[in-house]
């Protein structure tokens, strides 16, 4: 979708909280996200209600206006609100900012609801955005107690037995900022200038010890650590007096203290150029279509009284997504063979060309688009519908050709059949001459443009119903000798043959090519997916190599203020990512060709032109991924 095309004037709903305390998607926002084909750059803000969330994302989104300031105590956001924007810096991306209702809001009093909303803000963003409001001390650090709770509300697997997963959580999460508001206090410790993230790394130092006071302090800060490894900070001042804070929004940025329109623009840049897109497990990038089912998806889990799990959602995401593919990708065959094929095609090969070019579009938007498609089931069913297709429109476009083709002999050899009907040819030498006009007719019948692929079987066809009129016409030729009627009769035989042998040709022409095509058909589809997995094995190994610099970082972190059981407990989930890496690395080649082998074997089924060069074809394409 491009935004510029179908612009979104203003944010809408995307999570409805009800007032009977159930949630749900609205549809219409589903229908805008399905509409956004690029992929998408998710940035969710949460924090205490009444903290000026909705503010800062009207100014990442470029207006003044657009998710409701309140100037009172009441909460304005209720649910989650969406905007989608044109990305300012990334090209062909999309922008989509979510406003949540404020947490800890008094007049709801629900604090089931606020970890739910907490929960989805995770799940669906790339970067989450903690909003407070004076200074980042224990208080504020123990507010953020939602973070805590997020084991106990989002699974990463769908295994049965218990198991601590929160070591999963940093392949999963978005990358997280603290913004802190109203900030009055000097950056400084121990004397020294620091900077806002050096000021958000003190506060999220831990104490030594076991005892319950200690515990609960450290609990938050070992969340904020092991589950965002990613963290960034950034402190606002008081945007201006409080009487001009009441009508904020239409402020303009001279009326604003000039410290805090630096402050909010240095956010924005950093929103802008580090947020990176909504991955799912294994770095499968997010389009807006995917973000919409993702949402739907966690929604009517919560709705279920069930947990969301990361798991079971994407394998859910993965049968609506790849199904859709499917039928998008055969919905642009369709459409495009019926915009570009002129019927009939003056030759097979005619035909073929075009077929073969816009198949290779369809199998790109499945290709695109398509996620976890276990054992290829959703490719092949797109190679048969494809070829079912492609099958209907060569019967098509021949049938196209025999119509035009009929058309053509009724006018050119309309005078022939004249001559029959008056008798003309019943007579001395008459043989001769229907001879004559009949290759004559034929000649111009073959100079006839626009004839198509079986211009040779319907002349045979008409010839073939000719034949006795021929015999009938020569036997009564009484000018010719018995020997001239023997040798006549021979070359009628001999032209006949020679029809034939044109027919024959051309249907097996035809034929050859279908099967040619059959194969350039599962090459293309082979070449497709074994790019796909190249660029999924590369992705799962920057998702590895992320996953490793955060625990790293974390462990060495832990050393240096004293955690060295902690810091030795890192070091085997460091072991096991490193084992899990190095496994699927050594794995890889086989994984390929057994895709491959499991593909070409079903696809032989309804593709029989490929049989005998399935193999070769998945050995080329496996070697020149690995060689």
């Amino acid at each position: 979708m491009s935004m510029s095309r179908f612009p979104m004037a203003e944010p809408m709903c995307l999570i409805e909280n009800g007032s009977d305390g159930h949630m749900r998607v609205i549809p219409r926002a589903l229908e805008v996200l399905a509409q956004v084909e690029q992929r998408v750059v998710v940035v969710a803000i949460v924090g205490l209600y009444r903290t000026g969330k909705s503010y800062l994302m009207n100014k990442l989104a470029g207006n003044r206006k657009g998710f409701a300031l309140g100037a009172t105590v009441q909460s304005k956001t209720k649910g989650i609100w969406m905007w989608c924007v044109p990305h300012p810096t990334k090209k062909d991306h999309t922008l989509v900012l979510l406003d949540t209702e404020g947490l800890g809001d008094v007049e709801k009093g629900d604090e089931k609801n606020d970890i739910w909303i907490f929960s989805l803000a995770v799940l669906l963003s790339s970067t989450l955005v903690y909003n407070s409001m004076g200074t980042i001390n224990n208080d504020a650090i123990q507010r953020l107690h939602y973070v805590t709770e997020l084991t106990e509300h989002i699974k990463v697997k769908s295994k049965k037995h218990d198991e601590d997963e929160s070591t999963e959580f940093v392949r999963v999460f978005p990358s997280f900022v603290w913004t802190v508001r109203d900030f009055t206090l000097s950056l400084e410790l121990n004397g020294k200038a620091i900077t806002a993230d050096q000021y958000l790394d003190n506060a999220l130092v831990m104490k030594t010890g076991h005892s319950k006071t200690v515990l609960n302090y450290n609990m938050p800060r070992s969340c904020l650590r092991s589950f965002f490894p990613s963290r960034k900070c950034f402190v606002l001042e008081r945007p201006a007096s409080t009487e001009k804070m009441k009508q904020l929004s239409e402020l303009s940025e001279a009326e604003l203290e000039p410290s805090f329109v630096k402050q909010a623009e240095e956010f924005c840049h950093h929103i802008y150029t580090k947020s990176e897109i909504k991955t799912l497990t294994g770095g499968i990038p997010v389009t807006g279509r995917l973000l919409g089912n993702l949402a739907k998806v966690y929604v009517d889990t919560i709705c279920s009284n069930k947990i969301p799990c990361l798991e079971n959602a994407v394998q859910a995401l993965s049968q609506i997504e790849n199904a859709g593919a499917v039928e998008r990708a055969v919905a642009h065959y369709k459409a495009n063979m019926a915009e570009r094929v002129a019927m009939p095609t003056e030759t097979q090969e005619e035909f073929s060309q075009i077929h073969c070019a816009v198949e290779k579009e369809a199998v790109k938007i499945f290709t695109e688009s398509s996620f976890k498609d276990e054992n290829q089931k959703h490719q092949l069913l797109l190679m048969k519908a494809l070829q079912e297709e492609y099958e209907a429109l060569s019967n098509k476009n021949a049938q196209e050709s025999k119509t035009v083709c009929k058309s053509i002999i009724k006018r050119v050899f309309q005078p022939l059949e004249n001559q029959l009907s008056s008798g003309s040819y019943m007579s001395p030498g008459g043989y001769k001459k229907y001879c004559k006009d009949m290759q004559n007719f034929i000649s111009q019948y073959k100079s006839e443009p626009g004839k198509g692929v079986k211009a040779e079987e319907t002349l045979k066809e008409y010839l073939d119903g000719k034949k006795n009129t021929g015999e009938t016409i020569l036997a009564a030729d009484q000018s010719l000798t018995e020997a001239e009627h023997q040798m006549e009769a021979e070359r009628a035989r001999c032209r006949a043959i020679e029809q034939e042998r044109l027919a024959t040709m051309e249907k097996t022409m035809i034929y050859e090519k279908m099967m040619r095509d059959q194969e350039q058909s599962y090459r293309e589809n082979v070449e497709q997916l074994m790019k796909k997995m190249e660029e999924e094995r590369k992705s799962a190994m920057d998702e590895h190599k992320r996953v490793l610099e955060a625990k790293l970082k974390e462990q060495n972190d832990l050393l240096q203020q004293g955690f060295k059981e902690k810091a030795e407990l890192l070091q085997k989930e460091i072991d096991a990512v490193t084992q899990q890496n190095q496994k699927e690395q050594e794995e890889s080649p086989s994984l390929f060709s057994s895709v491959l082998d499991n593909l070409g074997q079903a696809a032989t089924f309804f593709l029989p032109g490929i049989a005998a060069k399935v193999g070769g074809i998945a050995l080329s394409c496996v070697s020149r991924f690995f060689r």
